[in-house]
């Protein structure tokens, strides 16, 4: 009887699965060995006849059970220990005058380098080394937004040498870092506006490749929306030949099997640079959600980073963003309206 009762409560299954994500909902105790423990504990699966549930840790041990050596469910939960320590560990990085090793970054917190790396992965989404390649690009930017020279602003991100940060700032920046921080001056970018069954439409091309489509009601707002990222760029309307690219864009809007085989320059940090490859390996007529996203990329507990990518993302259709959903299929969270977010999925789904 008391068997029958422990299986057919829903939490049984995350017992049995050793879910770890129900941990801190409820806890599980076993009569026969006199401890509680978390729903995600390895321990061998205990008979369900033995078993109790109790809403805190408190009130197992109230009820006189102990708590379980193994997965310690007095303590802070695992997942809190690991955010907590790897965001000490970023603050490190961050403070560091030189880029620490991940040996050092594994003495200092207590594991080894392979857990460490994987532990500070699924918090951040990136490794180490990619965390703190980001946060010394984001310094640069931020020292060259200050109106720092360019060399004072190359070490003060911590590059150690010119030609160190040389071999990368094109990745980095996108371009030049004097032209950066002159808000794109000396860089070209052409544009042309065209209209499409979704409404207005912009795309915008470098030296490098497509850097914006951008999707709308009102042509004027995209043309400032473009200024407001290169302000200082030369912005120079599209001509015959432009038009032919805008043209092939307007196609792959009306007809997304067809394909766009245009080159790209995709701009964002590394962990975007990430999850918009994701969405590009996401076939037409198909979609998945945030969290899956978050899985595919390596790092299933960025989540709410993942949804701010896609936000971010200023390359409509190429980046295929419309296609993520929230978990139960709903549509949201699209930059240039859910309405277009539907009409896109529909016009997958019937091609």
């Amino acid at each position: 009887m008391r068997a029958a009762e422990t299986v057919n409560d829903p939490r049984w299954a995350s017992v049995v699965a050793r879910d770890p994500a129900a941990d801190g909902k409820f806890f599980y105790a076993v009569k026969t060995t006199g401890v509680y423990c978390r729903p995600s504990c390895a321990a061998r699966t205990a008979n369900p006849e033995n078993v109790t549930f109790h809403r805190t840790a408190a009130d197992a041990a109230r009820a006189g059970f102990r708590p379980c050596k193994r997965c310690k469910p007095d303590q802070a939960p695992r997942a809190e220990q690991h955010t907590a320590m790897v965001a000490e560990l970023c603050r490190f990085i961050e403070s560091a005058e030189r880029l620490p090793t991940l040996g050092e970054l594994a003495k200092r917190s207590g594991l080894s380098a392979y857990h460490l790396h994987r532990v500070f992965k699924d918090v951040t989404g990136l490794t180490p080394k990619g965390y703190a390649a980001a946060h010394r690009a984001r310094r640069l930017r931020q020292e060259l937004d200050r109106g720092a020279t360019v060399t004072d602003a190359i070490y003060g991100a911590g590059y150690g040498s010119n030609g160190r940060f040389y071999a990368e700032s094109d990745r980095v920046l996108g371009m030049t870092p004097t032209d950066y921080r002159a808000g794109g001056t000396g860089t070209t970018m052409h544009f042309a506006i065209g209209e499409c069954s979704l409404g207005s439409i912009l795309v915008a091309r470098s030296d490098r490749g497509v850097c914006a489509i951008l999707l709308g009601d009102d042509p004027e707002r995209l043309v400032r929306d473009l200024q407001d990222r290169f302000p200082q760029a030369e912005l120079v309307g599209g001509d015959s030949a432009f038009e032919k690219v805008v043209a092939e864009v307007v196609g792959f809007v009306e007809a997304p099997r067809v394909g766009l085989d245009l080159p790209l320059d995709v701009r964002g940090t590394a962990f975007q640079q990430r999850v918009w490859q994701a969405l590009r390996e996401i076939p037409p007529g198909r979609m998945m959600s945030y969290t899956e996203v978050a899985r595919r990329i390596g790092a299933p507990k960025s989540v709410r980073a993942v949804a701010q990518a896609c936000a971010a993302n200023a390359l409509a259709v190429a980046i295929p963003c419309h296609r993520v959903v929230r978990n139960d299929g709903a549509l949201a969270g699209y930059r240039w309206g859910v309405e277009r977010k539907r009409a896109l999925l529909e016009r997958e789904a019937d091609s």
